[in-house]
């Protein structure tokens, strides 16, 4: 048998240092990529034993062996699958040795970008040196399927690595790790541990479709630890036999038929990967052919997470590569309106950096975002259609987050509009969609109205509901944080504009035959002088003060100018950081209130409005109240409503 030694150039020992201590975060990894490299290597030999009947190989039995000797302190990875030439090993298992960096890096950039390419998954050059992250020593024996002559290469990660011939060889590929001492401080664990090992199989590779066993020793530890051959074949009979053991379930629920699945165990793998003790509202397939393949099973939870709106909560859903698992809560394949939804996707092929853990921007990853996020409103539209109760489950769940997509994601803005519900004075306790709202739509109304504030008690009492309540004009009552921000990105309907009754002008008595157009030109002459007088003893609190036409019990309410921002939307962008100044906001009086009128008075038959300036200020500081906010001097409002209390005893 002949020995060659190669030397490593110098670029490649630096890239392989790198590799080895840098590009993987976590060293458990190392397992995963061995494990799934084997993996290929039976699936390779599955295809070619179909294309050429004639190859001696055989196929009855393709798995993938674990086997760990506690006293060595070595782990071996063995499959029975294609295996390689000396020639592949070469090639395949140099990519590193052989290449240095710069080409190195060209040849991920092409496996990235063309049609056809060897995919970096799988392939040995690359996973394969991440067991030097937990081994000072890596021997590989391999012996191609229908050859009869292996290969076996063996190195320590530094200077060189040998290459000779074997013909001992079994067909596939052996990989033992002479493994470092257990470092837990620096997350190097005792990878000789069944139970760790077990671990990592069931995290990372449960649903690889080979077999994956290991040997589980009996109580003396290996089969024939720190004996002599003699003794061991001696006491052989009276031993107990390792067993050997299945670690991984093989059960890819996504890749088998929908027939071949029950309920059950849709539910279980949910609550699995949800953390979660309650089954799914939903369970969502999807399968994709064609150029790009994927397969997703994705799930609707019943019910909110606690920490659905925290920054620093997990989104997202797994994913995996061929069935190996590459990351948890890959949140580049859903929008963050939709990161509530639980589940996998299973791609073919999957443009990766070496370490499986970073996601490389391309058309791919944006295709399955954009068909999984249409996939999941198109359930919710068919769940709205078909099931009412399980949607409004759904809607009093997650409608609040889902709603966020209104404005980030104008794509789907349509769709979501058409899934979306709200509360309305139109019933107590049923929601309402804008739909059936434009459906109950007055004669002559040409705008949908609606309200936010904090609760639905709230609105309901303000002043700016009066108008609409006595004339039985239907009020959309938004009560989430996000609402004034959608109504206002969104600003239609199907041509009906979206219109809060606490913004701009509003004259109901357009759409009131009866109404009198000279009743209002006389009541606005007859108040003119007042409404001027008032806007200067208020100038630094608003910009207007006019007369109303939606209040009918209040004598007054502010309101925000048709393009300026709430109080409301002001503080929630200061809360998030942008600047934004305030908006004056502007004063409507009720001419029809005995308050409103006694001041009317009082302005033209007293000379003396020291007083009256203060009722003006009261008035003011009354009707911010009203809607929920605060007087800019809350102890100086106190003051001046106390006196007054005072002089009226």
């Amino acid at each position: 048998m002949s020995t060659e030694t190669f030397e490593f150039q110098v670029e490649a020992r630096q890239l392989l240092q790198l590799m080895i201590h840098s590009v993987y975060s976590n060293k458990d990894v190392f397992l995963r990529e061995l494990v799934s490299n084997a993996s290929d290597a039976l699936d390779k030999l599955r295809l070619e034993k179909l294309w050429d009947d004639s190859l001696d190989a055989d196929v009855s039995d393709l798995h993938i062996d674990i086997d760990v000797d506690t006293d060595a302190r070595t782990l071996t990875v063995q499959d029975n699958g294609i295996g390689m030439s000396y020639e592949e090993v070469g090639r395949l298992i140099g990519t590193i040795a052989n290449s240095g960096t710069a080409k190195f890096l060209q040849e991920l950039q092409e496996a990235k970008d063309a049609a056809g390419a060897e995919g970096l998954i799988g392939q040995f050059g690359v996973g394969f040196y991440a067991g030097f992250m937990v081994a000072d020593e890596v021997t590989l024996v391999t012996r191609r399927a229908g050859e009869s002559q292996g290969t076996r290469w063996t190195s320590r990660g530094e200077g060189t690595y040998t290459l000779e011939t074997v013909d001992d060889a079994p067909q596939g590929t052996s990989v033992t790790l002479h493994l470092k001492p257990a470092d837990p401080e620096n997350q190097l664990h005792d990878y000789t541990s069944p139970w760790k090992i077990r671990e990592i199989i069931k995290r990372y590779s449960d649903f690889i479709t080979w077999p994956i066993r290991m040997v589980v020793p009996g109580p003396e530890g290996s089969a024939a630890a720190g004996k002599s051959d003699e003794a061991s074949e001696a006491e052989a009979p009276e031993a107990e036999a390792p067993q050997a053991e299945t670690l991984n379930s093989m059960k890819a629920l996504w890749a088998r038929p929908r027939g071949e699945v029950t309920d059950d165990e849709y539910h279980e793998l949910y609550k699995h990967i949800g953390h979660d003790w309650r089954d799914p509202l939903e369970t969502i397939r999807l399968q994709a052919e064609g150029t790009f393949e994927y397969q997703a099973l994705l799930f609707l939870p019943a019910h909110a997470p606690h920490d659905l709106f925290a920054r620093d909560s997990k989104r997202g859903v797994q994913l995996y590569v061929k069935r190996v698992f590459i990351m948890d809560d890959c949140e580049a394949l859903l929008p963050p309106y939709l990161r509530f939804v639980k589940g996998v996707v299973d791609a073919a092929d999957l443009s990766l950096n070496v370490s499986r853990e970073i996601l490389q921007q391309d058309r791919h990853i944006e295709m399955m975002r954009r068909r999984l996020t249409k996939k999941v409103l198109s359930t919710v539209k068919e769940m709205m259609a078909k099931d009412q109760d399980r949607y409004a489950t759904f809607w009093r769940e997650f409608g609040t987050v889902l709603k966020e997509g209104l404005v980030t994601d104008p794509e789907n803005r349509d769709v979501l509009l058409s899934v979306a519900s709200f509360a309305s004075t139109h019933h107590d306790t049923e929601p309402t969609t804008l739909k059936q709202y434009a459906e109950r739509m007055k004669d002559g109304q040409e705008d949908i109205y609606y309200l936010a504030g904090e609760s639905r008690q709230s609105i309901e009492n303000s002043p700016h509901m009066e108008a609409f309540r006595d004339r039985g004009i239907e009020v959309l009552l938004l009560t989430d944080p996000v609402d004034e921000v959608w109504a206002d990105a969104v600003g239609e309907y199907e041509g009906k504009k979206l219109r809060s009754v606490a913004k701009g002008r509003i004259d109901l008595d357009a759409q009131d035959e009866d109404a009198s157009d000279g009743e209002r030109e006389k009541q606005t002459e007859e108040y003119a002088g007042l409404l001027g007088w008032m806007k200067e003893q208020l100038d630094g609190e608003v910009k207007e003060v006019r007369l109303s036409s939606r209040l009918t019990v209040s004598p007054a309410c502010v309101v925000s100018d048709a393009h300026d921002l709430t109080p409301a939307l002001e503080n929630m962008y200061r809360a998030m950081g942008q600047e934004v100044p305030s908006a004056k906001r502007i004063l409507e009086l009720n001419p029809d209130h005995r308050l409103v009128k006694g001041l009317n008075q009082a302005y033209n038959e007293r000379e003396d409005r020291v007083a009256l300036a203060e009722t003006a200020e009261l008035l003011h500081g009354l009707a911010v109240l009203a809607e929920g906010g605060q007087p800019k001097e809350p102890a100086r409002f106190v003051k001046l409503m106390a006196d007054r209390l005072e002089r009226a005893l």
